[in-house]
């Protein structure tokens, strides 16, 4: 989001997170929230209502009671480190940059664009994992200097490894997206706020204004956007056509971003599941504790208790009252309207509730017939393996939480349908 668009949303969430009530005196509601119905009872029935009313307001409860606040958007300054014109045996050009915008350091951010084209390409921006590195077998990309998760680490504890160099390489599959004509765009999340819990917080302290809150799932996203700032100024990418992508807790950033920044054209979350597009108010057959000790789905106790750093504090106090929350997913996904977004899902990653996931997109159809008489085209989830192609899309995959070759493959085809103009 801009500036000029970054300030009017902090003084539509400041305006009306003043009277916002405490978590414990909003009243409980079994059924999922109307996205059209405004907290007064105003009932939105155009699309200007809409833009104006009610997605400031739903932007406004998500920051205060989720995500904490949006992060300001200071001025971004962006210093190329390398540039191959000839990456991928010639088939792209390759850069490394390094974007400062108002992080502790500089965020690293890879660039891949293909030779080939007609016209500017349109870009996936994902955010990754293990660091660029890991994402082609390059030996000049650089490594992450910082902090990284011990399952991407080397032989020092939190410390990037040679050994790990290209290791995502089937993951990522970016040459699949070269030979489709896409750009591929990445960037490290603990480039921006490392996933520690106590890593976490100290950075945090450091980036959010007084009273804010801002968690690490709301300055993940906020990265999304500062990446965005920079890629609108390559020429050689359609500024209109970037999408978003990310797995598990990075899709579940790049649903908020894609919600709060209407640049972002397309988003797929990729199995983000709780606290991204899976419902908070989890069905009690799925929440009740299993003989492992544990639910079927993963519910906002269960996220809030293994990982207190991804959201702001007031979200602790709905982890066994989630019918209080005065929004659910399926708002998030609405304020994206009237963008493409497509959930991918796996048979046997229960935990990400892929059937939950289908039904916050039939709930927040209303709002997409509402501002572009489209939206989810199915009353029932598709077949393992179908690919719902619709503006509001869905697919399910045989197999475990991961991010694939074939996802990637299935990915490029709805963007083949919703990227071809402008």
């Amino acid at each position: 989001m801009n500036r000029p668009a970054f300030a009017l949303v902090l003084a539509a969430m400041t305006a009306f997170s003043a009277d916002f009530p405490a978590p414990e005196t909003l009243p409980a509601s079994s059924t999922l929230p109307d996205p059209l119905l405004m907290r007064d009872g105003t009932r939105i029935t155009t699309a200007t209502a809409w833009r104006t009313k009610r997605a400031p307001e739903l932007r406004a409860l998500f920051q205060h009671y989720m995500y904490g606040a949006q992060l300001p958007a200071p001025a971004m300054t962006a210093e190329l480190l390398r540039e191959d014109r000839a990456a991928l045996g010639g088939k792209a050009t390759l850069s490394e940059v390094l974007v400062s915008c108002g992080f502790e350091t500089p965020v690293h951010l890879l660039v891949v664009i293909p030779n080939q084209r007609e016209k500017a390409a349109a870009c996936f921006l994902g955010l990754n994992f293990a660091g660029n590195y890991a994402l082609l077998d390059d030996p000049k990309i650089q490594m992450p200097r910082g902090w990284v998760s011990e399952k991407y680490a080397g032989s020092v504890p939190h410390r990037a490894s040679e050994t790990l160099r290209g290791s995502q390489k089937d993951t990522w599959a970016i040459e699949q997206s070269i030979d489709r004509g896409y750009a591929v765009a990445t960037f490290f999340n603990s480039d921006v706020i490392p996933d520690e819990k106590s890593l976490a917080e100290v950075a945090l302290e450091k980036l959010r204004s007084p009273g804010s809150d801002t968690a690490t799932i709301m300055a993940w996203a906020g990265a999304f956007s500062r990446m965005v700032d920079y890629l609108v100024t390559v020429p050689e990418i359609d500024p209109r056509r970037i999408a978003v992508v990310g797995h598990s807790r990075n899709g579940k950033a790049a649903l908020l971003a894609a919600a709060f920044d209407e640049r972002i054209a397309l988003v797929i979350p990729s199995q983000a599941g709780c606290g991204g597009s899976a419902p908070s108010r989890v069905a009690p057959e799925l929440a009740a504790i299993q003989a492992n000790g544990r639910s079927i789905a993963e519910t906002v106790e269960r996220i809030n208790t293994s990982f207190p750093h991804w959201f702001a504090g007031n979200f602790k106090a709905f982890n066994r009252v989630t019918d209080k929350l005065p929004f659910d997913q399926h708002c998030l996904i609405a304020l994206c309207a009237p963008r493409p977004v497509l959930l991918s899902c796996a048979t046997e990653d229960e935990w990400a509730n892929p059937a939950g996931q289908f039904e916050m997109l039939r709930a927040a159809d209303p709002v997409y017939r509402l501002i572009c008489n489209d939206g989810l085209g199915a009353e029932e989830m598709p077949d393992v393996g179908r690919l719902l192609l619709s503006r509001l899309g869905y697919y399910i995959r045989a197999g475990k939480h991961s991010m694939t070759r074939e996802d990637w493959e299935v990915w490029l085809d709805y963007a083949g349908r919703w990227l071809k103009g402008s």
